[in-house]
């Protein structure tokens, strides 16, 4: 499996706060920031760090899900067989329209209850915007498979 980088998901009940922290921890602006989401692709360490709004943090941390981006969709394949062959419960998406990007990924869960997931981004922003109303909105289309 060739590894583009590592994925973290947090939960942060104040987005703006939150990138304001990570920006000036890493030194850079998120690549992707929206009312309820932020993302960023950091050089060094290689790391896709996104932020998903919510209300609270549940008890446990703020650790929503852990990932590894892979280059292609062949990946992601490989990996769901690695699953299967290692007979680990898994879901697989294809063309999912998730974190206003266009993925296939595969999710499997560790023993302790962290959820991994194995994707690859096909189409980076599906939904380029300029104007930030910081809200959360439970039916938004992309706030399940983000958190």
């Amino acid at each position: 499996m060739s590894i583009l980088k590592t994925h973290i998901a947090l939960i942060a009940t104040n987005l703006e706060k939150s990138v304001e922290f990570y920006q000036a921890l890493f030194g850079v602006a998120p690549v992707k920031y929206k009312s309820d989401y932020a993302k960023f692709d950091i050089a060094n360490p290689p790391l896709n760090l996104t932020l998903n709004l919510a209300e609270n943090v549940q008890p446990g941390g703020n650790l929503s899900h852990l990932g590894i981006q892979v280059e292609t969709s062949e990946a992601v394949t490989a990996a769901i067989e690695r699953f299967k062959t290692a007979k680990l419960s898994l879901f697989e998406e294809h063309e999912t329209d998730c974190c206003y990007a266009i993925q296939d990924k595969v999710w499997v869960t560790d023993p302790d209850g962290n959820r991994w997931e194995i994707f690859v981004v096909k189409v980076a922003d599906t939904a380029p915007e300029k104007n930030l109303v910081v809200s959360i909105d439970s039916n938004s289309a992309n706030s399940s498979c983000c958190q």
